[in-house]
C-alpha cells in the first residue's frame, strides 16, 4: 500500500473490488480529465465512496487535493472500470511496472491490449519511428517476465482468438517465450540465461512474420487456393522480413533466425532457402514451432482453429520440427491447459 494510512487502515474486501492509484499512475492522466471514476477511502468508517466521476472536470484546487490524497493512498479505482485502465495503460505500457496494486491477470490484460495495438501500428507501418515504441514495449514485457518466468501463464491464458498479422505475432511471442524458457530451463535455473539473448529473441518472435506486411491484403484475407503467383509472394515473406531488419538496425542472429527461418523445416522441406537439421539455429527452431502452434489454434478465414492440446499433440507427432522442442512444448500445453476442456475456439 502507498502511504501510512491507507496500510493500516483499508481492509482487506477493499483490495478484492478496488485498487490504488499510485502517484506515477495520476500523473500519466489528463490533469484535470481523469479517464475513469476515482474513489476515496473513508477512513472514519472503513469505506470506499465515490469522488469523482468519468468525464467531468476537476478544478485546479481539487487537483492538488488528489495528488494529496494519492500520495496518502487514499484514492482507488474500481476493478469495474479495469477495461477502461487497461486501454490508459496500454499506451504507456512501463507504468504497469510501477502499479504494485494490480493482480497478476489484470497485468496480462494490459500486456495483450498494449503489445497488439502496438504491434499492428508497426505492421501498419513499419518505419523506424513507430518500431521504436514497439520494442519500448516488448522491453518492457521482457522486464516482467525475467524476474519471474512463470508470470507468462496469465498471458499464455490471454492469447488472441481471431487470427490477424498483429494478433499472431503477440501469440507468437508468448508461445516462443515460454518454449525457450523450457529449452533453457538449467541455464536460467543457474542464472547463466543474460537478459541481452531473452530481449533478442522476444523482438525476433514478435518481428517473425514482418515481411507479411509487404504482401497484399488481399492475398492475406483470401479464403480461396491461392494463385501461383500469390503463393511466390506468401513464400518470399521471410526475405523480405530479412531485408527490412538492417532498416531497424536488428542485425542480430538471435532476431534474424526467427525473420528468415520460422518456415525452415528439421528434414529441409521448408523455405525459403531449405535448410535443414545443424543448420537451424535455437531460435529458428522455437518460432517455427511456436508460429505453427498459434496459426492452427487460431480461426483464420481458410482453416478452423484446433484446440491447443490437439495443436500440440500434432506438432509432437510432425518430424519436420525439432523433436525435443515439440515435446516440452506439449508439456507445457498440457500443464498450462490441464484445467480446459479439449476444445477449439468457435467461430465467430
Amino acid at each position: 500500500m502507498v502511504g501510512k494510512k491507507a496500510k493500516l487502515e483499508v481492509p482487506d474486501l477493499v483490495n478484492e473490488e478496488y485498487y490504488q492509484i499510485n502517484t506515477e499512475i495520476l500523473d500519466s492522466f489528463p490533469k484535470y480529465h481523469p479517464p475513469l471514476n476515482l474513489f476515496f477511502f473513508k477512513e472514519d468508517v472503513s469505506r470506499i465512496a465515490p469522488w469523482f466521476t468519468m468525464g467531468g472536470r476537476l478544478r485546479p484546487d481539487q487537483v492538488e487535493e488528489l495528488a494529496q490524497m494519492v500520495k496518502d493512498g487514499l484514492i482507488f479505482v474500481s476493478r469495474v472500470d479495469h477495461a477502461v485502465y487497461v486501454k490508459h495503460i496500454s499506451y504507456q505500457l512501463d507504468l504497469v511496472l510501477l502499479d504494485k496494486h494490480l493482480m497478476e491477470g489484470e497485468i496480462a490484460d494490459i500486456f495483450m491490449e498494449a503489445l497488439t495495438m502496438r504491434v499492428k501500428d508497426f505492421f501498419d507501418q513499419p518505419v523506424k519511428v513507430v518500431f521504436d515504441k514497439l520494442q519500448a514495449d516488448v522491453l518492457v514485457l521482457t522486464e516482467y517476465l525475467f524476474s519471474d518466468l512463470f508470470r507468462i501463464k496469465s498471458l499464455l491464458r490471454r492469447m488472441n482468438i481471431e487470427h490477424t498479422l498483429a494478433n499472431h505475432a503477440v501469440n507468437t511471442t508468448l508461445v516462443g517465450l515460454a518454449l525457450y524458457a523450457q529449452a533453457r530451463a538449467e541455464d536460467f535455473q543457474r542464472g547463466q540465461v543474460k537478459r541481452k539473448y531473452y530481449d533478442l529473441i522476444a523482438m525476433g518472435l514478435m518481428l517473425h512474420d514482418l515481411g507479411m506486411s509487404k504482401v497484399p491484403t488481399f492475398i492475406l484475407d483470401k479464403n480461396k487456393p491461392l494463385t501461383p503467383d500469390e503463393n511466390q509472394k506468401i513464400i518470399q515473406h521471410p526475405k523480405l522480413g530479412f531485408a527490412a531488419l538492417a532498416k531497424l538496425d536488428l542485425k542480430y542472429p538471435e532476431v534474424e533466425e526467427c525473420v528468415l527461418d520460422h518456415h525452415e523445416r528439421m528434414n529441409g522441406t521448408g523455405y525459403p532457402q531449405k535448410k535443414q537439421g545443424k543448420e537451424l539455429g535455437l531460435s529458428g527452431k522455437i518460432c517455427a514451432v511456436a508460429d505453427s502452434f498459434c496459426a492452427m489454434i487460431s480461426i483464420r478465414t481458410y482453416a478452423s482453429a484446433v484446440s491447443k492440446i490437439q495443436a500440440a499433440t500434432s506438432l509432437a507427432d510432425d518430424k519436420r520440427y525439432d523433436a525435443r522442442l515439440t515435446k516440452l512444448l506439449q508439456a507445457l500445453i498440457v500443464t498450462y491447459f490441464k484445467d480446459e476442456t479439449d476444445k477449439a475456439p468457435a467461430k465467430s
